[in-house]
């Protein structure tokens, strides 16, 4: 969506949006919502603060909200992938095993959603409470995928689909921690390779 800013030094500015949320959404990932300030924010995005307030009246928090439901967006896509994949099971090990093949800087931000969750517990509800439903959602995605291949045969472990995509929501959340203290990919991939052995 374009939208067209108030006046700035005199000139009108435009700016995409969704580019927006995307540049801020880098700028949280590597500093987290308490340390980005408005000046990290306008510098990212190259707007005024008054052009700011103009696109995000709810300010820092309204931008972080909408930038964190854009990684929503990913997950969905991913949805649709699944969907369309042959052995979607293949699929949901493919991803957490190209975690080990990203660089240090990636393993050191781990995931924004995560991240949002730690830091936000006991400083913003509604905040967590975004990040939460958005991991709930995923790990129900992990559920219903795990749910088709113990009734097709693709996978032996016949435990609880429940209890098992809770099971990777957590190798999710633990690996975003564990990539930051060990950011080598051989041991990642190591530790991922036998954590997925589960869905054999």
């Amino acid at each position: 969506m374009i939208i067209t800013e108030i006046q700035m030094r005199g000139r009108p500015t435009i700016y995409d949006n969704k580019e927006a949320l995307t540049k801020a959404q880098q700028v949280f990932w590597n500093k987290g919502y308490t340390a980005t300030s408005l000046p990290d924010i306008l510098a990212a995005i190259g707007i005024g603060a008054g052009s700011f307030y103009n696109a995000f009246k709810g300010g820092k928090k309204e931008l972080f909200s909408k930038a964190i439901q854009q990684r929503r967006e990913a997950f969905t896509a991913f949805k649709a992938e699944l969907k369309a994949a042959p052995v979607p099971l293949d699929l949901i090990k493919e991803f957490f095993r190209s975690i080990a093949a990203t660089d240090q800087q990636t393993h050191m931000q781990g995931c924004i959603i995560v991240n949002t969750v730690v830091e936000m517990a006991n400083l913003d509800e509604e905040l967590e409470g975004e990040a939460v439903t958005i991991l709930k959602e995923v790990e129900a995605m992990f559920t219903e995928t795990i749910a088709a291949a113990q009734k097709n045969g693709t996978i032996k472990n016949q435990t609880d689909p429940a209890v098992l995509g809770r099971y990777l929501i957590t190798l999710w959340n633990g690996i975003n921690v564990t990539r930051r203290m060990y950011p080598d990919n051989t041991i990642l991939a190591k530790q991922i390779d036998m954590q997925l052995e589960i869905l054999n």
